[in-house]
């Protein structure tokens, strides 16, 4: 298990679901970690639970609030060596009445908050010893999805940024790798269900099933899995892995 004492990590959207799980995981191995999102309460309600965990209000699709969240976060724990570019957000719509609005905010949380993250955080790793950059992508960045393509196409831009920052931070003890989770058990996802049930008037029972079969082992992925991966790749002998996009779906192409 990675053994992180001397790190200090960075979480967006680490309030609820896989930031949660992440921020706690990275807590449990010994890291400083610093959540981020736009809502108090959660952000507090995981920040007690470990001490080493502190949290800041912040929109990943402001520019100057992403400065600010670093700054914030280097007040508490010192420059930043780790980054978890998480927040995001899906809604969905058949293509045809997706309007520009629905598209500019898949593209602003999920891919300029991306961007703006991590250009935030190559000031502190190229100023130390260099860091991890973890971005969320999600299956849907490696296939596509009906009634999402806004939120698949943010989401393969994410791999593709991924790709490219990977290359060219790769002789400067950076790693950069994307994680592409598939259907997670989160608010996200409740969310999902609610809608999908509003629509077809399916049951959850039903909704929950449809929703597990795209997984080929027919489950829903726990954030705490996700978590897991994360504490892998910012492993001293994980060095090596970069670039990547990494999918936990049980085996779903």
């Amino acid at each position: 298990m990675a053994e992180l004492s001397d790190k200090h990590a960075l979480v967006t959207g680490g309030g609820t679901g896989v930031g949660a799980a992440i921020a706690l995981a990275l807590a449990g191995v010994g890291a400083n970690v610093t959540i981020a999102g736009r809502r108090k309460g959660p952000l507090q309600e995981i920040a007690a639970q470990a001490k080493n965990i502190s949290a800041v209000i912040a929109d990943v699709t402001d520019e100057a609030s992403v400065a600010a969240m670093f700054a914030g976060a280097r007040k508490t724990h010192g420059p930043v060596n780790i980054v978890i570019a998480n927040a995001g957000a899906a809604e969905s719509a058949p293509f045809a009445r997706v309007d520009l609005n629905h598209w500019q905010r898949m593209m602003d949380v999920n891919l300029t908050g991306v961007f703006l993250t991590c250009r935030a955080a190559l000031e502190d790793m190229r100023s130390t010893s260099g860091g991890r950059i973890i971005t969320m992508a999600s299956t849907a960045g490696l296939k596509g999805y009906a009634y999402a393509a806004p939120y698949c196409a943010a989401k393969h831009g994410v791999i593709g940024l991924t790709r490219a920052l990977a290359t060219e931070t790769a002789t400067q003890n950076i790693t950069v790798n994307a994680i592409c989770p598939g259907f997670t058990e989160t608010p996200l996802l409740a969310d999902s269900i609610a809608n999908i049930m509003e629509k077809t008037g399916r049951s959850e029972e039903e909704t929950r099933a449809a929703l597990a079969g795209a997984n080929p082992q027919g489950r829903i992925i726990a954030p705490e899995e996700v978590a897991a991966t994360v504490l892998w790749l910012c492993a001293a002998e994980s060095k090596s892995i970069t670039g990547q996009a990494i999918s936990i779906s049980g085996g779903e192409i």
